[in-house]
C-alpha cells in the first residue's frame, strides 16, 4: 500500500531532526487537542486527539478517569479529568474504579481550517523542543568523554566546535594557550558539561582538561584501555607540560614502556594531538618517598624526608640538579606537587639550605609556588621519564 504524503513528511522530519516518529505523532495530537480546546471545547472536557497519519484524519475524545470520590484532602473531584463511578456506569456498564472513560466528540467542519493555523505553530514549537530533548539526551550521556569535532567558527576569544548534531562552545579558559584554531580544522575535545537552556542544549568543551590526556592515552595504548595499565594521577599545564603517573596491575607489563610505545610512537601521537605539549611518564609507587623522587624527574634526588604533620616533603638534590628539579619557571616542582599532593621543599645537598619552598596555594589545589634559583637547560618534548 502506498504511503500517505503526511506520513512521508513526518518520516522526513524524523530523519532530518533525528527524532522518533512517535514523538512527532504525539506532538501533532497535542497540537490538534489544543486547537479543539481553544475553539470548540467545554471547560470540563479533558480533550485528547487520536491522529491517523495514513489518512490525515483525527478523532476527538473527552477522557476521564473513574474514581470513587474526591481525593484525600479534597472536597470535590476534578470534574475535568475525573468522573464518579455511578456516572461512569451510565456510559460504560462494566466500568470499575481506575478505568478510563473515553467519550468521542463531534468534530465540526470548520475545525479543520481553524485547527490548521493553531496546530502549525504548536507543532513547530513542540518539534523544536523534541529535537532539543533528543540532542540534550545524546550529549548528556557523553559528558566526560573525548569527541572528535570540527571548528565551525571563532568569535572573539570563543571557539565554536561542530559535534555533528549540535555546536559546542569552547571558552577561552578551556583553550590551550597559543593554540591556533582554524574553521574546518578537526580536533579532539573533552566534553566538560551539558546543560539545558532556552535555546537548546549548551555543550561546554575543553582542550585543557587533564582528563583529555587520560582518554587520549586510552585510545592509543591498548593496555590502558584494557585496564592492565592504570593512570593513577595527572598534573597538567596545558600547552606546556604534563606529568602522568602510571602503574601496572600485571607483573609482566611495563607501564612506562606500554605508554611510550615502540620508538615512542604512542606517546608521540598524544603529543601531536595536544599541539606538541611535553609529556613526562613516571611509574607510580605506593611508597611516597619513591613517588615524590620519581615525580621530580628528570632531576636525580638524593633523599626524601616526609613530615606527615605538615604533609611536606624535604627533598635533597645535588647542587648541579637544582635547576632540573625546579624546572623552567618552577614548572617541574609545581607539577610534582600537583601530581603527588605533597608540599615539596627542595634542598641543595652541599649548602643544606632550602633552595625552593614549594607550598600549595590552597589545600585543594596543592599547586606549588616557586621561585627558580637557576634556569634549567632546555628539555626535550615528549620525554618519557623512568622512575627513580
Amino acid at each position: 500500500m502506498q504511503t500517505s504524503p503526511i506520513l512521508m513528511a513526518i518520516q522526513q522530519i524524523c530523519e532530518e531532526k533525528n527524532i522518533p516518529v512517535s514523538a512527532v505523532i504525539e506532538t501533532i495530537e497535542q497540537a490538534l487537542a489544543a486547537a479543539y480546546r481553544k475553539d470548540f471545547g467545554e471547560p470540563n472536557e479533558n480533550i485528547k486527539v487520536e491522529f491517523d497519519p495514513e489518512t490525515g484524519g483525527a478523532r476527538v475524545f473527552d477522557v476521564k478517569a473513574v474514581v470513587e470520590g474526591p481525593a484525600e484532602g479534597e472536597e470535590t473531584i476534578n470534574e475535568k479529568k475525573e468522573i464518579l463511578l455511578p456516572e461512569a456506569l451510565k456510559l460504560k456498564p462494566d466500568a470499575v474504579i481506575g478505568d478510563e472513560i473515553r467519550t468521542e466528540l463531534k468534530v465540526p467542519a470548520e475545525y479543520g481550517r481553524m485547527a490548521a493555523q493553531t496546530a502549525k505553530q504548536v507543532i513547530i514549537q513542540r518539534l523544536r523542543e523534541a529535537e532539543r530533548e533528543v540532542v540534550f539526551s545524546e550529549y548528556k550521556d557523553k559528558e566526560g568523554q573525548v569527541l572528535l569535532g570540527t571548528i565551525q567558527r571563532v568569535e572573539g576569544r570563543t571557539v565554536f566546535v561542530d559535534l555533528g548534531h549540535t555546536v559546542s562552545v569552547m571558552p577561552y579558559a578551556e583553550q590551550i594557550p597559543r593554540e591556533h584554531y582554524v574553521p574546518g580544522q578537526r580536533i579532539k575535545i573533552y566534553v566538560v558539561s551539558v546543560n539545558a537552556s532556552s535555546r537548546g542544549p549548551e555543550v561546554i568543551v575543553s582542550r585543557t582538561h587533564p582528563e583529555i590526556v587520560r582518554q587520549l592515552f586510552a585510545q592509543e595504548v591498548p593496555e590502558v584501555l584494557s585496564g592492565s595499565v592504570v593512570i593513577k594521577a595527572i598534573a597538567r599545564e596545558a600547552g606546556s607540560r604534563t606529568k602522568i603517573a602510571v602503574a601496572s596491575l600485571e607483573s609482566n607489563v611495563d607501564p612506562i614502556g606500554s605508554c611510550v610505545g615502540q620508538r615512542g610512537m604512542r606517546v608521540q601521537t598524544v603529543i601531536n594531538e595536544l599541539g606538541g605539549e611535553k609529556i613526562d611518564i613516571i611509574e607510580y609507587a605506593e611508597d611516597q618517598q619513591r613517588f615524590i623522587s620519581a615525580a621530580l624527574a628528570p632531576a636525580k634526588v638524593v633523599t626524601v624526608t616526609l613530615d606527615q604533620a605538615t604533609h611536606t616533603a624535604r627533598v635533597e638534590v645535588a647542587e648541579d640538579q637544582l635547576s632540573l628539579a625546579i624546572g623552567r619557571g618552577g614548572q617541574n616542582v609545581r607539577l610534582a606537587v600537583k601530581l603527588t599532593g605533597w608540599k615539596i621543599d627542595i634542598v641543595g645537598s652541599l649548602s643544606g639550605q632550602v633552595a625552593v619552598p614549594a607550598e600549595a596555594e590552597t589545600e585543594e589545589s596543592n599547586e606549588a609556588v616557586v621561585e627558580p634559583v637557576v634556569e634549567p637547560p632546555a628539555e626535550s618534548a615528549g620525554q618519557a621519564t623512568p622512575s627513580t
